[in-house]
């Protein structure tokens, strides 16, 4: 090695190779890095707008008056003995925040373009913020469905509060694992940024959202609970609403799906990670 060399080294910058194990001692170290990126995703969201944080209250709200008009009192869609408004709502709890922090997650690389070619640190920060920031709108939409079922004179159940964590633990694998696969593709195919918002439209429908999951015969219904987003919403309701039993057996289907997507979306984007800087 030359003097030159020795005075001067070259230090080659690598995403680390294992991908099952996730690095979690590097995301510990990056947790302040974490904690900023939440931060400035929440300034960004209601930078400049005039009611702020409001905006998490009016959207749900509005689109439940929306939905209840034309779905509940006019399509006379079924809601399993419960008032439309907090049917619906309950199911608008767990829809938009996997809507929001999946269109997140998508861009949320090529939106970092310049930090992603300039330095280092692990990209798996980059969707993570984005599926967290949005957990900010469910929690004040869940506190005000609280007051949407006190006005109704509807009691929570107590299993729903317990059962809370668990479905959203799977609403949180269920979108990481499509918001990792969405946010590589969208670094070489910026198609995906218009694919995106008619493919969360199309969802919506197939999505047990403004309908129950049992107007579906019977035989048919574990297809239904391929779409995690089917065992979470279902499993809310009757566990908050108490108007059925939640079906373990359906629910663990939706379970595993969303576990096995959660797994691919890290393969594919640990698998793709090393290129992000050179095409983005």
């Amino acid at each position: 090695m030359s003097d030159i060399q020795q005075k001067n080294p070259v230090y080659i910058i690598r995403p680390p190779r294992a991908w099952f194990a996730l690095e979690w001692a590097e995301l510990v170290r990056y947790k302040e890095l974490l904690g900023v990126f939440v931060w400035r995703n929440i300034k960004v969201r209601y930078k400049q707008t005039s009611i702020g944080v409001a905006w998490a209250v009016l959207q749900p709200l509005l689109t439940m008056i929306i939905f209840s008009v034309f779905f509940g009192r006019l399509a006379k869609i079924p809601s399993d003995g419960t008032p439309y408004p907090i049917f619906v709502f309950a199911g608008l709890l767990f829809w938009n925040l996997f809507s929001s922090s999946l269109t997140n997650a998508s861009s949320s690389m090529v939106e970092s373009s310049g930090m992603i070619q300039k330095i280092y640190f692990p990209r798996l920060i980059l969707p993570l913020s984005a599926i967290l920031t949005p957990m900010i709108d469910f929690a004040i939409s869940f506190g005000v469905l609280l007051c949407v079922m006190a006005w109704y004179r509807f009691l929570p159940g107590w299993h729903g509060i317990v059962l809370l964590p668990l479905l959203m633990g799977m609403t949180i694998f269920s979108v990481l694992g499509l918001g990792l696969w969405l946010c590589s593709l969208n670094v070489k195919y910026r198609d995906v940024r218009y694919a995106l918002p008619f493919f969360i439209q199309i969802l919506l429908f197939v999505t047990p959202v403004i309908y129950p999951v049992s107007i579906i015969p019977q035989r048919f219904q574990w297809i239904a609970y391929l779409n995690p987003m089917t065992g979470v919403i279902t499993a809310a309701r009757s566990s908050l609403l108490r108007n059925a039993s939640v079906d373990w057996t359906l629910l663990a289907i939706s379970f595993i799906v969303s576990i096995v997507l959660f797994l691919f979306g890290l393969w594919y984007f640990k698998k793709t990670e090393q290129f992000f800087a050179d095409i983005i």
